[in-house]
Formats: structure tokens, sequence, C-alpha cells
């Protein structure tokens, strides 16, 4: 399916970070999003009920139109009419919790209670036809330090024409704002946005690999929600349908699930999120999905693997065998090979230790993921990628269509791709990384090439040229996608008994051919505070010796 033309963008970077600065003083940076995403969410739902009242009145004065009329009781049954909005996902907002309300009402002494008020109002509208909605908008304006002059400041700011959907119909305005808020606030919080935020390149990388056109989506750890959002992304560029998609997925803060339904719902999707533990409390156990696209907490130790049944359907063999308390890593992995439908594809990141490790527990699941054909490709990934944590990391790509009886893709149960891109993407910053569209684009089409019949990859290679001339080109080692070949140092499809005589390692620098660097799974910044605390004692040190030398020099 060839990719549709992306409408342009409008700037208002600026004046988005304005906003959030708005808050300055009295909030602190990791928490503007508590306040800023909320009220976002508010003007979004406000907004879409005004374009669809607008709609209908103009229908009622359209004499071609079945609404029309000139009967004032007739017009106000047609725009009182519930059923008229909720057919479009649309919801009757009262008029306290319209963003009109809020902005003619942004410079009055309590302008914290009617925002908070709306919230409630709000909250309680959605919770009549979405239960699942229910506590989304919780009141935080009140007793936050903000001042009421800081608040209408926000609203004010945030009525800006350019942040208005119903001045930029075709240009998904609200949605994006929403994305570029929450890529902002997890560079504020830092270690802590790992919870809900996962960084787009990645994330777009991991889409284009899999292809989700349609069927059910599942992400076990979903954050705000961004895996979904891209998959979206990914099926509108290709003019797909998200009628065509189902989307489920399950969080463990209830704060971050907020951010995520929040999140789809401003992109119309429908979904089933759900609060829990997935690990120990999976909701959705009897859920078969199409695709996995998930990005779990890296090496949790201590998850209490002893709480899970012997039975549970999930392992893949006995449980003291298949679980270890020190990482979580490979009950991961057999939690989402337990939810992929009989084609379904799951594309996982992962801790780069989890290609080697030894540890009884993982190193036997990973033994049994290599000898059952359940791994379709392994990716390597460079450093600074994640704004997070600085584990390094990989992305494993599972599939229960390796048998290529799927009609889409060829056989290729006893192989796995490996792919090197360590030496990939671009410096954003001094401490970030992201990977251009020029790398997902390649790396997509290497696992495409490898993947794909000969004769869907011919045609998807000439549907593509045809709106990505680009794509044409084989400079620095790009591989077309109507042809795969090993790439020295980037790529290399193994054979099951290859791997097996590396002792199940997964590390793709052992097979396209680079100087692997062994990995122990120690953040940089963790060493470098280290080798900074031996440095300063070694320091102390040399100068204890430097004055007992001196002493004994005066004593000569």
């Amino acid at each position: 399916m060839a990719k549709t033309t992306v409408k342009a963008d409008i700037n208002f970077e600026q004046e988005l970070w304005k906003a959030a600065n708005e808050l300055r003083g009295a909030v602190a940076e990791n928490q503007y999003k508590d306040y800023v995403l909320p009220m976002i969410f508010l003007k979004h739902m406000s907004e879409r009920y005004e374009i669809r009242k607008e709609e209908l009145i103009a229908l009622t004065q359209d004499k071609t139109s079945a609404y029309y009329t000139n009967n004032q009781d007739e017009i106000k049954y047609v725009l009182d009419d519930a059923d008229e909005y909720l057919s479009k996902n649309i919801y009757i907002i009262p008029k306290e919790a319209t963003w009109e309300y809020l902005k003619a009402n942004a410079e009055q002494d309590n302008i914290k209670v009617i925002v908070d008020d709306a919230f409630d109002t709000l909250d309680g509208t959605l919770a009549k036809f979405r239960p699942d909605l229910k506590g989304i908008l919780p009141r935080i304006f009140v007793k936050s330090q903000l001042t009421p002059r800081q608040v209408g400041g926000l609203i004010n700011l945030l009525s800006n024409p350019k942040l208005s959907q119903k001045e930029n119909p075709e240009s998904d305005i609200l949605g994006r704002v929403y994305e570029y808020y929450i890529g902002k606030f997890a560079l504020a919080e830092g270690s802590g946005a790992g919870q809900f935020f996962t960084p787009g390149s990645i994330v777009r990388l991991m889409v284009e690999m899999i292809e989700p056109y349609e069927g059910k989506i599942f992400d076990a750890a979903c954050g705000s929600g961004g895996m979904f959002v891209q998959s979206l992304k990914f099926l509108e560029s290709h003019g797909g349908d998200k009628k065509n998609i189902a989307i489920y997925g399950q969080e463990r803060y209830d704060g971050t699930l907020r951010l995520c339904k929040m999140n789809l719902a401003l992109r119309d999707l429908s979904f089933d999120v759900r609060l829990g533990d997935s690990l120990l409390q999976d909701k959705f156990p009897d859920l078969k999905a199409d695709f996995i696209i998930v990005n779990p907490p890296f090496n949790v130790s201590q998850w209490h693997p002893e709480d899970l049944p012997e039975n549970d359907p999930r392992l893949f063999g006995p449980k003291e065998e298949f679980t270890t308390d020190g990482s979580a890593n490979y009950m991961w992995m057999q939690t989402f090979w337990s939810h992929l439908s009989a084609k379904g594809t799951a594309s996982v990141v992962m801790a780069n230790g989890a290609m080697t490790s030894n540890n009884k527990g993982e190193k036997n699941v990973r033994e049994f993921m290599v000898n059952n054909n359940m791994i379709d490709c392994i990716v390597r990934l460079p450093d600074k990628l994640f704004l997070t944590t600085g584990i390094p990391a990989c992305i494993f790509i599972l599939s229960r269509n390796r048998d290529g009886k799927d009609g889409i893709h060829r056989k290729r149960t006893d192989e796995i791709l490996f792919i090197d891109t360590s030496k990939m993407g671009t410096m954003e910053s001094r401490k970030l990384r992201v990977f251009t569209d020029a790398d997902v684009d390649k790396v997509a089409a290497t696992y495409h090439a490898w993947r794909n019949p000969p004769s869907l990859r011919a045609e998807s290679n000439a549907a593509k040229q045809t709106v990505e001339p680009s794509r044409k080109t084989t400079t620095n080692g790009f591989v077309p996608r109507h042809d795969y070949t090993n790439i020295d140092g980037y790529c290399y499809a193994a054979s099951k008994t290859e791997v097996q005589k590396q002792d199940y390692k997964l590390t793709p620098g052992i097979y396209v051919g680079t100087e692997e660097v062994e990995d122990d799974g120690i953040a940089f910044e963790d060493k470098m505070e280290t080798l900074k605390t031996q440095l300063q004692a070694q320091f102390a040190k040399g100068n204890e010796l430097q004055q007992t030398i001196l002493e004994n020099f005066d004593m000569l």
C-alpha cells in the first residue's frame, strides 16, 4: 500500500512552549503535563462539539437537507439530540465545560475553581457514555500553587487560533499539540518519563517494520499511548482506515493511563485500555492480537514470579525454569507471545542484556524461542536514543507467520535476520540521538526485503517508488525493497544452526561482522558516576601519599 502525501505542518512550537512556561515557578517542569494536557483535552472535546453543532445549524438552514426547518422548537430538538452527536463520536458539552466559557472567564479571580468545575462536568458527561473514561479529568487547579493570573494566561495562550481545530480542520492540530507536549515533558521529567514516553523515532521504526494495516493492536505497557498513535499515523499515511484497527492496552500507573486515554480520545480512536500490572495481573487473558508494539520496563527485578500460578498459560515450561526474580525481561516475552494471533507479529524494545543473558530462567526462554522458530529479527539500536535510560537497547521482532502460510510473507523458519544500527542516527542534542526518516526507511526496507516473497517485494517496491523516488537509491548501503542481500557490518540472515552454535547469543555483531563490546547492561551515566567516585578516592589517596613523602623528606 503506497504512502499518501503528508499534510503541511503548522508552526506552533513557540506558542506551545510559551503556554507551558506560564506555569514556571508555581509548578515543577515534570508536572507541567498534569495541568496542560487535560486543558488541551477539554479544548478538543469542546471544539468538536461546537463544530458539530454548527454543522447541524447549517443543515437546518439548507433547503436541500432533510433537517431543513424554520420551526425554532424543531431546531432546538435537533441541536439537543445526543444521538446527532454520538453518531460522530462527539458529546454534547454543557456550557460550563466549554472552552468558550473558560476563555470568557479567564480573568476572573476564581478561575481555578471554574476550571476544576469544568473538569468535573466534562468528566461526568463523558462517563455517561464511556464509563471507562470516568476519572480522566481530576480536580487539580484549586489545590495547586498556580495563581489565577497564571491559569488565565494559560487559557489565553491555548486560545491562539494556531492551536484551534476549528481554524485548522485538516491538520490534526490538537493531537499534534498533545504529542509535542508529551515529548517536551519527557525531556523535563528525565528518568521518570520512561513510564509514559518512548521516543518517536524508535516507535516509528517499530511500526514501519511490522506494518499494522488492520487488526487488533496490543501494548501491554502502553504508557501515554505513543505506539497506538504512531500506528494510526502509519495507517493514514498509507491510505488506510482507522476503523480497521482495534486498540487494546494495559498500564500500571493510573496517572499515565489517564494520559493515554486522553491521547487516544483526541485521535477519535476506539480503544480498551485497562489499569494493572501486566506481569502479574493480565487484564486481557483471552486477547489474541495481530500486532503487539511495546516498550516494557527494562530489567525489572523482584517482580515476584512466585506469585504466578504454576499453570500460568503464558509460561513455556515449569515456572522455576522459565522465570527469574532477577529480571522480568523474558516474562514479558512469554506474555507477548501468548497474546499473538495465529498470524501475529510483535515488535518489542528490550535491554541489550536480554540478547546474551546466561541467567537460567532467561536463557531457557531464549533457547526455547530460538528452537521453536519464534524470533524473526533482532535490531541492535545505537546509544543515546532514549531520554530516560542509558541502558543499551535492541528490538526483538517475534512472529507466528514464519511458516509462509499467511499468503503475505515467505517461509523463513530456521532463519533469524540480524540488523546492526549502532552507527546510525543523528545527534539532535548532546544527549539525544534520533533516527532520521532515511534511517527508518532503510531498516524497514531491509526487513521487508528479507521477509516478503519476491513477487510481493517487487509489487510493493513499484508502488512505493511512485510516491517515494528516493527509495531507488543504493547510496550508503541502502537495501532496495525488492532485493535482500547480507551486508557486512549491517545485516545478516543467520540460520538457526548458526545461532545454536553461538550458544543462542542474539547480538547482531556476532553475525553481521562488527566488533562487539561486551555489554554489562549498566547505564553509561551510572558507569561514569562510579568511575568519578573511584577517581576521587584515588586522588585523595594520592594526596595522602604525597604528604607522607614530603614528611619523610623533612625527617632526613
